[in-house]
């Protein structure tokens, strides 16, 4: 069996642009600083009153949060029908600019990296949770909405153990990694 060796020169020529462009890329979407904001569609609330007149009032939120690391500017949060009565907390400056086409936004100026608000609706039936928000976006593009699935923290001990194995498990594969590029190396030099 005829085998030519490998070289080695030529592989990293090649090699070293293609990882240099994945190593870029995943740094600069790790370090850009660009506003991101995320958005949450809170729990929507039936209220049955008991107490004359018997009414039934209807409820949610809205929470948004700029998780980037740029101001994001120039926040639009649009209705296609905005109730008189919402609730922005903590207070933040907003506008309320009414659109053509019959719906409403609420405009906040800017959001500062990890500033979080709430948009607290509250409103009587015929209308729905359904028939209120259309979209929340930026001057950068759109908001990213999220699920949000409630779930038990584990005590701060479980975590520092978690943390702990995971930091052994890493410093393992490391060491398994370099002994087996070693051991490579030393086969084909061989």
């Amino acid at each position: 069996m005829n085998t030519t060796p490998i070289d080695w020169t030529l592989v990293a020529t090649i090699a070293a642009p293609i990882l240099a462009l994945f190593v870029g890329a995943a740094l600069d979407r790790i370090l850009e600083r660009k506003a991101r904001l995320i958005a949450y569609y809170g729990h929507a609330s039936v209220f049955r009153l008991t107490n004359p007149p018997n009414a039934t009032i209807h409820t949610h939120s809205v929470v948004i949060k700029n998780t980037g690391r740029k101001p994001a500017t120039d926040i639009r949060i649009s209705h296609n029908f905005l109730p008189d009565n919402f609730n922005l907390f903590p207070d933040v400056e907003f506008t309320r600019v009414n659109l053509p086409g019959g719906g409403a936004e609420i405009r906040i100026p800017i959001l500062v990296p990890g500033e979080q608000i709430t948009i607290s609706y509250l409103y009587f039936p015929p209308i729905t949770y359904a028939q209120i928000n259309a979209s929340v976006r930026h001057a950068e593009g759109f908001a990213r909405g999220i699920t949000v699935v409630p779930t038990p923290q584990a005590a701060p001990w479980l975590a520092r153990i978690a943390w702990a194995l995971l930091f052994i498990g890493a410093v393992a594969v490391i060491y398994v990694g370099f002994h087996l590029a070693l051991f490579v190396i030393a086969r084909l030099r061989a």
